[in-house]
């Protein structure tokens, strides 16, 4: 059974462990301690310091393996292990943290040096009523148009799903756009 390497990023608290509950068919592994840093306990309690990890079934024959990062940069050195041989990637935003849009952008330049993967943002926290709409986040991202922002609820399974999937129908729109420049360059 062909297996598939999707990471889920981004910043502090965007919810990528959350994310990973909610897509993974399996009870998911999470390395999740207390926060001790003053600063970061005030916006949640416990922060993944390895790695997540999950499953999803796609069909009999594809499953896709869900590797979630940490989010501090100071466990940057994992986001380089963890994106080794990954299809695609997702990085997540919290849609009601304007503050945290700098520290997004530069972890998608990051992950761009890290990859040539295909990715999309996923804009979280979109039912929070002081959530920014994802057009506003792909401008305040800096994103080309070809980069896709999706509204985002990482505790709604089907939305994390649909996440998932315009990540994979990006991942085939590249892969089959590159097999046709390489066929007509060899042409």
């Amino acid at each position: 059974m062909p297996n598939y390497k999707i990471v889920v990023t981004g910043t502090y608290a965007a919810g990528k462990s959350q994310f990973i509950r909610n897509a993974s068919e399996i009870e998911p592994v999470e390395t999740e301690v207390p926060v001790t840093d003053p600063g970061e306990r005030a916006i949640k309690t416990h922060t993944t310091v390895g790695l997540d990890f999950g499953t999803l079934r796609l069909d009999d024959r594809h499953k896709l393996f869900l590797f979630g990062t940490p989010g501090q940069e100071r466990f940057d050195f994992l986001w380089e292990q963890l994106a080794i041989g990954c299809l695609g990637y997702v990085v997540l935003v919290d849609s009601c943290r304007p503050a945290d849009f700098r520290a997004a952008s530069n972890l998608i330049r990051r992950f761009a040096y890290i990859t040539p993967a295909p990715f999309v943002v996923a804009a979280n926290k979109q039912d929070d009523p002081s959530a920014l709409p994802p057009e506003y986040i792909h401008r305040r991202l800096g994103l080309p148009m070809s980069i896709p922002v999706r509204p985002c609820v990482a505790r709604d399974m089907g939305a994390v799903h649909a996440v998932l999937f315009e990540l994979l129908e990006r991942i085939e729109a590249l892969s089959v756009r590159d097999s046709h420049a390489s066929t007509n360059r060899a042409a």
